[in-house]
């Protein structure tokens, strides 16, 4: 008998896991969506300029490979689509149930299953597996008198399209990889634009290109092609771009390509001082983008790099004085460190996922907690990447997580030792010592406590091997 699954999000970690389930003939599965569809952040990050810093080719599934890409780096609209055209395609849209959101999974010793709640009720199910992923709740900034704006203000990751922002005056707060795709839409059409920077970023340029009816037609038709191109995308990005992550042979060429960059587009030297950040490339993560510069270089746009001391009712006030707003937009980022909130996830013991994470969130290869058996995580800790692509990592866990199916249903519920996570923990922290994300930056791979909990801190080569099947030895069973 085959285990019933609740599966959390109908973004790229929800898909995938559905969509090797129904390839595996296991149809008894739930995908609990909170939104009006699928998608994930690419169905709520609408903004002007919304799109992907990893090539389309490589951002989507290796089992279902897409020669219509239009574009080197997708657009949000094409990567929504290809989401949709999966979730049609393997027939999963009667089993999602949109605007349903999970607040609540209990783990029943007693019957060793998962109590999982919504505004609906309550379902019973053997397995949870989160695909939430680690960017989908904004952030908003905590400045005094964001309430007294009389002006239109909204995150970037809920932009408001009935706001039309011809001939007005913006403010955008924040500076990062949203910030930066924005700001250029936004600067053609505003009557002033002004940029609230705190934190400069490495930006580096984005070697775009469209692709042609005959290079989609090739890619079509001549399916080595496209294999080929994918593979040499990865391997350039693994053997090259996680180097420089790591202290390696290509941190001096990252440096030296980003300063190039700045250098070229940006003229003015009190302007690209303002722009040159004070800690290595890699420890907050590099912006990809050719025309970020460009924009902050128009009339139109200026950035502001005095501190914020508050909103008022006309715009946004800092130690330099006041700049007058008609809307505000906060580029600010995500609540990325709080995984799997505000669910409430309850497991043996009436342990607290909240509570077990205070100090930090951790999971054995990302993917598994102890006290907390057949719960399954998605695009957990330490799996987001600062090189590649997450669709990759994504792809390895739901493989972990098929190969665990067979486990638990010969021997009950099960979740992984706490000697095993011991171990785990050992071996990240190692790891990481050799990462450059802990030179001294902020960035939303640490949490406030400025440890790393986001971030994989080796190639993506070594997770695939160490994922590539559980090992029961890692596990307890209950039966």
């Amino acid at each position: 008998m085959s285990p019933t699954v609740a599966i959390i999000g109908a973004g790229f970690g929800g898909l995938c896991m559905a969509i090797q389930l129904e390839r595996a003939g296991i149809g008894s599965y739930t995908i609990f969506e909170k939104g009006p569809g699928v998608g994930g952040t690419w169905r709520d990050n609408t903004y002007p300029g919304a799109g992907c810093d990893i090539p389309s080719h490589l951002y989507s599934f290796s089992f279902e490979r897409y020669s219509s890409w239009t574009r080197r780096y997708p657009g949000q609209p094409e990567i929504l689509a290809y989401l949709e055209m999966c979730a049609d395609k393997y027939g999963l849209r009667p089993r999602i149930r949109l605007d349903t959101e999970v607040t609540a999974a209990t783990f029943d010793e007693s019957l060793g299953r998962w109590r999982v709640r919504t505004a609906a009720g309550e379902q019973l199910f053997d397995v949870v597996v989160s695909g939430v992923g680690q960017l989908n709740r904004p952030r908003l900034p905590d400045i005094p008198g964001m309430p007294d704006f009389a002006g239109a203000a909204f995150h970037s990751a809920r932009w408001d399209h009935s706001q039309d922002l011809t001939g007005r005056r913006v403010a955008v707060i924040g500076n990062g990889s949203s910030a930066a795709q924005l700001i250029p839409r936004v600067a053609e059409v505003a009557g002033r634009v002004d940029v609230f920077q705190r934190t400069p970023n490495w930006v580096i340029p984005k070697p775009d290109a469209v692709f042609g009816e005959g290079v989609r037609t090739a890619f079509r038709h001549v399916p080595f092609l496209q294999r080929g191109y994918r593979e040499w995308v990865y391997r350039y990005a693994e053997g090259a771009l996680h180097p420089a992550l790591a202290g390696g042979w290509s941190a001096g060429m990252l440096r030296r390509r980003a300063l190039a960059h700045l250098h070229g587009q940006v003229q003015d030297p009190l302007l690209r001082a303002k722009l040159t950040p004070g800690y290595p490339p890699g420890c907050r993560r590099v912006i990809i983008d050719s025309d970020f510069y460009p924009a902050l270089t128009r009339s139109n746009v200026d950035l502001v790099t005095e501190p914020i001391t508050r909103i008022t009712a006309a715009g946004v006030e800092t130690t330099a004085g006041l700049r007058e707003a008609d809307v505000i937009v906060y580029a600010t980022g995500f609540h990325s460190t709080d995984f799997l909130a505000p669910i409430e996830i309850t497991g043996r013991q009436g342990r607290r996922l909240g509570e077990e994470w205070k100090d930090g969130a951790e999971a054995y290869l990302g993917i598994a907690v102890p006290h907390f058996p057949n719960l399954f995580l998605l695009y957990g800790p330490n799996t987001n990447l600062g090189h590649n692509s997450i669709v990759f990592m994504i792809e390895c866990q739901v493989g972990y997580v098929m190969g665990c199916l067979p486990h638990l249903a010969r021997r009950g519920p099960m979740e992984v030792r706490p000697e095993a996570m011991d171990a785990w923990r050992r071996s990240l922290e190692q790891a990481m010592d050799t990462m450059v994300w802990g030179a001294g930056c902020t960035s939303w791979y640490k949490n406030s406590a400025g440890r790393v909990t986001n971030n994989w801190p080796a190639p993506t080569t070594v997770y695939r091997r160490i994922t590539r099947a559980p090992r029961p030895a890692a596990f307890r069973f209950a039966r």
